[in-house]
């Protein structure tokens, strides 16, 4: 695997696991969105997630990660529609998926 392809998918293991610390356990909704300071930090750490992804993207346009496109437009929409992001959109991303593309992305660093 490409130095590179191993950088950004490290990046996002990290924003992964910084979005985890910040939110704690047990994920508790009400404690995420009566905190702007907390949803600033993971709604920034989902920025990062989306441009590595983006960037992994022009490099492995066929990387196995589910939802990869979908990611990086997530990332467009926080960046540039900001305006329009609900915190219960966000928290569905924290709970759903982020599970997901963690595992996704420890197996690829591991391969």
């Amino acid at each position: 695997m490409d130095n590179k392809v191993k950088k950004y998918l490290f990046d996002i293991a990290m924003a992964i696991d910084n979005i985890e610390k910040y939110i704690g356990e047990p994920k508790i909704y009400e404690n995420y969105v009566s905190n702007d300071m907390l949803q600033d930090a993971v709604e920034r750490n989902l920025e990062i997630i989306g441009e590595a992804m983006n960037n992994l993207l022009k490099l492995s346009p066929t990387i196995p990660i589910s939802n990869a496109r979908r990611i990086v437009d997530t990332r467009n929409k926080i960046i540039h529609g900001y305006d329009t992001i609900e915190p219960v959109n966000i928290w569905a991303i924290i709970i759903n998926y982020l599970p997901i593309l963690k595992v996704e992305v420890q197996q690829l660093l591991n391969s």
